[in-house]
């Protein structure tokens, strides 16, 4: 009996923006925040369209896991393939640190006032929404490969 050589099952992962592809390569798995709850995606999966929430989008490449900001957003998968389209994808290396901290800080300001500077009453929503985005890219931004 031949041995048969086989490949290891892989995923077309591609991280779609308004202004750009910010990520389409092979990779083993992935790893979302779904609007739900955090899911995971492994080749053969059955067809799917998710709502995605801010966070990191993490993924499996050549046994390492790296990970990718995403502002939120939808993802399908279909024949092999992850399309994750979002607002922001940014990958750690590429997030300014000094302006997400800088976010940061604006986001904690506006939240400890109760109306905004024009007197008009504080999009509390708004506020938190941006305060989790800087946080998330701070942490992302920390992230390690494996």
């Amino acid at each position: 009996m031949a041995a048969t050589l086989t490949t290891p099952a892989t995923l077309t992962l591609r991280v779609i923006t308004p202004d750009r592809i910010a990520f389409d390569q092979t990779v083993e798995s992935v790893r979302l925040p779904g609007a739900d709850g955090s899911f995971g995606v492994l080749p053969h999966h059955a067809a799917l369209v998710a709502a995605l929430d801010a966070g990191l989008l993490r993924y499996r490449q050549g046994g390492k896991e790296s990970a990718i900001f995403i502002s939120g957003g939808f993802c399908e998968v279909q024949a092999g393939t992850v399309r994750v389209v979002t607002e922001a994808g940014e990958r750690p290396q590429d997030i300014d640190e000094e302006r997400a901290r800088a976010a940061e800080v604006r986001a904690r300001e506006r939240l400890s006032r109760t109306r905004s500077q024009d007197g008009e009453p504080l999009d509390i929503l708004r506020a938190e929404a941006a305060l989790k985005r800087a946080i998330l890219r701070l942490r992302a931004r920390e992230f390690r490969s494996e």
